[in-house]
């Protein structure tokens, strides 16, 4: 390469790195909700790329999970119970017709087997930590990983937006958008993020019902490792969810915690919002091109099958 060149390079790549800081630090602020954050990241994945692509990849993970454990700090023991009553029966029951219509639609279009069960397995429980914790039990590869999550991280971004607009459409109450929420979209991120959006009440709902729905990765794991060939040792059990529900019930029964709850809640909306911008900072355009046709119309008929369907349920059962 030429010292020219080598030079601009080096000039790009500084560009890029300071722009990448300076807007992760402006999501620190009130002025970026997190669906600015998530179009800040996409935007900004288009023109400079991610420069700290590996080191957002793991910060991300610990980022949501402090995020999730740190709304914790602004339930009570019985509201997250009756968030959990609520949404039990409608869980259960779209995971399992989630699943089966993906494997059934993966079959019908002759998709990859395990990339099938995926995104099936994705959209049922919890997105991308649901694909992450299945790969290894199916042993599937790279690729088949990397066009799943590709996938789910697409239809997330546009959730974060078009869920709020219906919920509003339809006049929904917070306590039905969280639960449609939860049950509907894929990831824990956008769910939190569509939520908040909705208000106060959805976002509590939301997390709670999400959460439960998120335990369901290691039964359907050990039924995939069982089923398919895999391996029961490689089954990951989300520890993280513990620590949420201990963040409630200490928020509930420990005397003087109320007094710092909201500081930490206020804390885990920023971990949030600054998670989102570094999900968007990994959407571009060479990552989804890999994502085919096939694959994707498959993820987009069983997720707006879960939508419309939880939606038509919840707002005829659920007050």
């Amino acid at each position: 390469m030429k010292p020219k060149e080598n030079i601009q390079n080096n000039h790009r790549s500084l560009i890029a790195k300071v722009l990448f800081i300076a807007l992760c630090m402006l999501c620190l602020t009130p002025l970026i909700t997190p669906p600015i954050a998530l179009l800040m990241g996409v935007a900004l994945a288009q023109i400079t790329g991610n420069p700290f692509e590996k080191i957002s990849g793991s910060a991300v993970s610990w980022l949501l999970k402090f995020a999730v454990i740190g709304l914790g700090f602004g339930m009570s023991v019985s509201s997250a119970l009756q968030a959990g009553k609520d949404g039990f029966i409608l869980t259960v029951s779209s995971i399992i017709a989630t699943l089966t219509l993906g494997i059934l639609l993966g079959k019908l279009f002759k998709i990859d087997k395990k990339i099938t069960q995926l995104i099936s397995s994705g959209t049922a429980i919890c997105g991308g930590s649901a694909i992450a914790a299945i790969a290894p039990v199916i042993k599937a590869n790279a690729k088949q990983i990397s066009v799943s999550i590709g996938i789910v991280f697409l239809l997330n971004a546009l959730a974060l937006f078009i869920f709020p607009v219906v919920g509003h459409f339809f006049e929904l109450t917070q306590h039905q958008f969280g639960v449609w929420s939860a049950i509907a979209i894929h990831d824990t991120s956008s769910v939190v993020g569509a939520a908040n959006e909705y208000g106060i009440e959805a976002l509590q709902t939301a997390t709670t019902v999400k959460l439960a729905r998120a335990l369901w990765i290691l039964p359907i794991s050990v039924l995939f490792a069982v089923y398919k060939s895999g391996s029961v040792k490689k089954v990951k059990i989300p520890y993280f969810i513990g620590l949420f529900i201990l963040a409630i019930i200490v928020n509930t029964y420990v005397p003087g915690v109320e007094q710092v709850g909201p500081f930490i809640v206020t804390l885990a909306k920023i971990a949030l919002t600054v998670t989102l911008f570094l999900i968007g900072t990994n959407l571009n355009y060479s990552s989804l091109k890999k994502v085919g046709v096939k694959p994707l119309v498959l993820a987009i008929l069983i997720w707006v099958f879960i939508s419309v369907a939880s939606l038509a349920i919840i707002v005829q059962t659920v007050v």
